[in-house]
């Protein structure tokens, strides 16, 4: 009876999901129809959630990195009890529905990441796993085990393809995450054909035993659902290792004409298919969307287990909480964002006329800050002696203890933004990462995978312009201002000074949705007499006015606002009376009323120059059309 029970469950979670296919007439059932028996063996026998709580802290966490089967997370969060409705599933891709064509964490409640490029989930879900660690030194004591769960990921071998997958995976073999899970869902067939016309010759299993991961197979992933229940708790007790399970499925199971071919992957099977496949399941139910009541009841008893373990939390977390009620006070200060009392109180002033590059600047407000809130915690792609991005008092993250809040990416940019989003999107560790402003690129699929979700990640970005030194134009970065403003959602700052660079970082830790970028020169620069915290706040300000009603306007950001100061100087002494505007953030601005914005940039005033070391792009929305740019291009100064 159970036998049966189980391929209802997953043939119920199939035909819901090429259901809702067929309505949207876009989608991806290949995954779905394969996937589906490992998908409900985790959630009915191993992944402890609740519905009725879907933010309860110490749950489980599943991340479906294969996002463009999305329609199989929808029909497992319907068949759970997460309030994800028939109406949601016939809404499937539509515009504004709760059931877009890749989960998004900020749009569907069940939903823990926000997977659009393949490799992304998998690498959120090695920050998700290194948050609990974290966590749990934190917070845990004796006897109180508050945090103590596990983080899954299903896989797709795209996503095994992906570079930031692979980075990902050798960071976490590294560090021994033993509470990290990676379905791995090998069908083989990729949108082209075969993955043998690419991915031949690799082993996989072999790979991962070689990143330190603890590796199973399950060679029927289609039938054998007692072999994967035996793999999951397998992995479940692994506790040194992260474990990866390779399961052997076909694409588009039960599909009469397209299961294992890529026709299946990306495209609705069309109503004569799609009647052929259910035949082929032996789905007798004609009409779309069925959920049979023994089904739906079957599920009720998996998410009971989770319901079940999240009661006994609330009382081990109520018992704790008597114990140590300062804890519970940082608890909810870590979770909310809620920044403590006086958590900025250290932060060091520099005096006027003094020079220090800003990276370091940032260094030592980074420390001063972090000295009062532990749960900041970051590190860099192994260039901490460059970004300067160590604690100084912190030893170096420890994945078995969860000690230390010094983490060594190593040279995986691309991994460390995704890992961040991960430990962001967990809760209760606010993440900071850093390495070279170039480098950036690496870095930007997840960087604005944050600005998208709103995640609170921190960039700290240095050697932001020719100033780096003789590197050459390699280690320049030109256009990198200008493409990291194009990213919505994304408040970037290139502070001018150190008065600046601690303003900044005021404004990053206290923005709790959506990313930072705080951008950091190499080069000493002198700490400005005119420099003003309120006007950071507000993006932009008048560091200098002339002593007559201004004839010009010059507008510059970082390094380079020292030097429209000479300018100025200059210009004044030849009788042009000259303001200068320091403008660290254009987000800042924009947001300001017209009223502010106009007081900064009088609007009678059209003789602008903006002064960056980048490109020229999108400064004419600041000088107007009769204003001029300088930019730098290969290390070469032109204007425009």
């Amino acid at each position: 009876m159970a036998a049966t029970l189980d391929r209802l469950c997953i043939d119920t979670l199939r035909t819901l999901a090429i259901d809702a296919i067929e309505e949207a007439r876009s989608g991806h059932p290949g995954l779905p129809l394969g996937a589906a028996p490992m998908a409900y063996m985790l959630w009915r026998n191993h992944l402890l959630h609740d519905p009725a709580a879907p933010d309860w802290p110490n749950r489980d966490r599943f991340v479906l990195s294969a996002g463009h089967g999305s329609a199989l997370l929808y029909s497992l969060l319907h068949l759970s009890g997460y309030g994800l409705g028939i109406d949601d599933l016939r809404a499937f891709r539509q515009l504004g529905s709760r059931t877009p064509g890749h989960p998004e964490s900020h749009v569907t409640e069940g939903v823990e990441a926000t997977t659009g490029p393949l490799g992304q989930g998998a690498a959120n879900s090695v920050g998700m796993a290194m948050a609990e660690r974290m966590l749990a030194h934190l917070f845990n004591r004796p006897g109180h085990e508050i945090v103590e769960h596990h983080t899954y990921a299903l896989v797709s071998d795209g996503d095994l393809m992906e570079g930031v997958a692979a980075e990902a995976a050798s960071i976490a073999g590294h560090l021994g995450l033993g509470k990290l899970i990676w379905l791995y869902d090998d069908n083989r067939i990729t949108i082209d054909g075969d993955t043998s016309i690419a991915f031949s010759g690799e082993d996989v299993t072999a790979r991962f035993e070689a990143y330190g991961w603890h590796s199973l197979r399950v060679e029927d992933g289609d039938h054998d659902i007692g072999a994967i229940d035996e793999a999951l708790a397998a992995a479940r007790a692994e506790g040194g290792r992260p474990s990866l399970i390779v399961l052997r499925t076909t694409i588009g199971f039960g599909s009469p004409n397209r299961a294992n071919t890529p026709g299946v992957h990306g495209s609705p099977l069309g109503a004569a298919e799609l009647a052929a496949t259910k035949k082929a399941l032996g789905w007798t139910e004609s009409a779309p969307f069925h959920v049979p009541e023994a089904a739906l009841e079957h599920f009720a008893e998996g998410t009971a287990r989770g319901r079940d373990a999240h009661a006994r939390w609330r009382e081990s977390f109520e018992q704790w909480s008597n114990e140590f009620p300062d804890l519970l006070k940082l608890w909810y200060s870590a979770h909310s964002g809620e920044l403590p009392d006086g958590w900025d109180a250290e932060i060091p002033a520099e005096a006027p006329g003094a020079k220090i590059a800003t990276r370091k600047a940032s260094h030592r407000v980074l420390n001063a800050i972090a000295a009062r809130v532990p749960w900041l915690a970051g590190g860099s792609a192994d260039l901490a002696a460059s970004v300067l991005t160590r604690l100084g008092e912190e030893s170096d993250f420890d994945a078995e203890s969860g000690a230390g809040r010094n983490i060594h990416f190593g040279i995986r940019e691309h991994a460390m933004g995704a890992i961040a989003n991960g430990i962001a999107g967990h809760g209760g560790i606010r993440p900071f990462v850093g390495t070279f402003f170039v480098f950036s690129d690496y870095m930007r699929p997840p960087v604005r995978l944050a600005a998208m979700c709103g995640l609170p990640v921190i960039y700290l970005w240095s050697h932001d312009s020719a100033g780096l030194g003789e590197d050459g134009p390699t280690h320049q970065p030109v256009e990198h201002l200008a493409s990291l403003r194009a990213i919505p959602g994304l408040t970037l700052l290139r502070p001018a000074d150190a008065t600046e660079t601690a303003e900044a970082w005021r404004i990053a830790l206290r923005m709790t949705e959506g990313p930072v970028a705080i951008v950091l020169s190499r080069q000493a620069l002198p700490v400005l007499d005119g420099a003003d915290p309120g006007g950071v706040r507000r993006g932009a300000y008048v560091v200098s006015d002339s002593a007559e009603p201004a004839r010009a306007i010059l507008i510059a950001t970082g390094s380079e606002v020292s030097l429209a100061l000479d300018a100025q100087a200059r210009l004044e002494k030849g009788g042009i009376a000259t303001r200068v505007v320091s403008m660290p953030s254009w987000e800042l601005f924009e947001a300001q009323p017209a009223e502010y914005r106009h007081s900064v940039l009088p609007p009678e005033i059209g003789a602008r120059v903006a002064v960056e070391a980048g490109v020229s792009q999108g400064w004419h929305r600041w000088t107007g059309d009769g204003g001029a740019v300088v930019a730098c291009v290969v290390g070469l100064m032109f204007a425009f």
